[in-house]
């Protein structure tokens, strides 16, 4: 009887979960759903969510919420000639250095990296799922498999993907971080050596 009771509690809360409105957060799920399946069809490996560049995506995302989404073209990334983006490439994000500093980026180890921002009336999904894999200027990092991790952020008509590589100057990992973690580790080494 309980279990049935238990039953019906759990069914009652997933309806009132998917009867409540969809939210930004929602809708960058569902399109990371869609560029993890796009890139699944090229046989790439999917992104995994990253903290930092969600943050960074996040605070980019409100930054810009008021901008027309005919200014998107002065936020496309610029590449250098082997084709690798440095997160401060996109010189023309306002806010930007404030935005990495606030997130707790190490700019000074973190040269790989992107930032795609998209501009579309309701944030409506496929549209920005399309935006994303069906412009050169997106598709091609999307397509590239030295991308491995993605943070997302949504304001208004605005989406921010930040796309990381897993090497050791695109993790959006901070120096400090590392060292921190290090000395942790050390720590509970010595203190199982001396126990």
């Amino acid at each position: 009887m309980d279990s049935i009771k238990l039953g019906l509690l759990f069914l009652l809360a997933n309806l009132l979960l998917l009867s409540t409105p969809a939210h930004s957060s929602d809708k960058e799920d569902s399109v990371l759903k869609g560029i993890n399946s796009f890139r699944q069809t090229q046989n790439l490996p999917t992104l995994s969510k990253v903290p930092k560049a969600g943050c960074l995506a996040e605070e980019i995302a409100e930054d810009i919420e008021k901008e027309p989404c005919e200014n998107v073209n002065q936020f496309y990334p610029s590449t250098s000639r082997t084709g690798a983006v440095a997160a401060g490439s996109n010189a023309k994000i306002p806010n930007l250095q404030k935005h990495i500093d606030k997130c707790d980026i190490d700019i000074n180890t973190t040269t790989d990296g992107v930032i795609l921002p998209v501009c579309v009336s309701k944030l409506e999904p496929t549209v920005v799922l399309s935006n994303y894999t069906h412009s050169d200027r997106y598709a091609r990092f999307l397509n590239n498999s030295r991308y491995t991790g993605v943070g997302l952020g949504s304001e208004d008509d605005w989406m921010v993907l930040v796309l990381t590589t897993n090497t050791t100057t695109g993790t959006f990992s901070s120096a400090v971080t590392c060292a921190a973690s290090m000395d942790l580790f050390f720590l509970a080494l010595l203190f199982l050596l001396l126990m």
